[in-house]
């Protein structure tokens, strides 16, 4: 039965599946596994889930308790490209279209879409177009 409310609980769920899901990838995998390794249950993971659970909160809800920069620690986990996130933007609506109910699950996508475009823009990865 998919998830018609937006609680901590439900982000709680969806993040942890969703990291689980990515760290099996083939191209996004190994960027988390590098920087929090292949254990979800570590302390590295513990503290990343906290902080993930506290953004989306923030995002869908308008709940504060989120502090922080999204785009800086992405600076210093090697090489990325707008593939990356196209896979990562990818995974990520498989997983919120298994969790939520459409409309929940589009207006996530929405903003994962925008975060996206953000981080390929903030990090400079856009491709550049040939004169």
């Amino acid at each position: 039965m998919l998830i018609d409310e937006v609680d901590r609980g439900s982000i709680e769920k969806m993040v942890r599946h969703f990291y689980a899901v990515l760290i099996e990838d083939d191209l996004v995998g190994p960027y988390f596994i590098r920087a929090l390794g292949d254990d979800l249950s570590n302390d590295k993971w513990y503290e990343h889930f906290q902080t993930l659970n506290k953004f989306w909160l923030m995002m869908m809800t308008g709940e504060k308790g989120y502090m922080g920069d999204p785009f800086l620690p992405h600076v210093f986990i090697g090489q990325l490209y707008p593939e990356t996130f196209e896979r990562w933007l990818k995974l990520f609506k498989e997983v919120i279209s298994e969790f939520f109910v459409p409309e929940i699950a589009d207006k996530f996508y929405r903003k994962a879409e925008i975060l996206s475009a953000q981080f390929i823009e903030n990090l400079e990865l856009e491709d550049e177009e040939e004169d």
